[in-house]
């Protein structure tokens, strides 16, 4: 017998709402972009579509300009790792700017992998000026 072949799309990226990361809804996308203006709670990422994918393992990369921690350590990329919970499934890797931001400001690359193999892989930059 074959094996199921996964399909995965990337369906949105850019400026999203507000994420409650506790509800089982995904942020609404407010516009496609790759420039982020540097903002306070300004949620930004995208949506991956996977479908076919039950019970395999999702992992993630935020790799961010280099900031530091409240003891001067810069902070290594943020990581973590999601087990897809239905055959038709959405995944939303992203963040929010936050305090202070001057140095939010650069490349975001946010990458992900399903068991083990690049998925999708987006850098977004959070710009002190944007045109709209």
């Amino acid at each position: 017998m074959g094996r199921k072949k996964i399909d995965a799309e990337l369906y949105s990226y850019g400026i999203y709402s507000r994420w409650n990361r506790n509800d089982k809804d995904l942020p609404k996308l407010i516009k496609i972009t790759n420039e982020i203006p540097l903002e306070l709670d300004i949620e930004f990422g995208y949506v991956i579509r996977i479908k076919g994918a039950k019970g395999k393992r999702i992992q993630f990369e935020i790799d961010h300009p280099n900031f530091t921690d409240e003891n001067g350590k810069v902070i290594p990329p943020f990581t973590g790792e999601y087990f897809v919970k239905s055959n038709d499934y959405e995944f939303f890797l992203g963040d929010t700017i936050w305090a202070p931001i001057h140095d939010k400001k650069g490349e975001w690359k946010l990458t992900t992998w399903l068991d083990g193999k690049i998925l999708y892989q987006k850098s977004l930059y959070i710009r002190s000026s944007v045109n709209s």
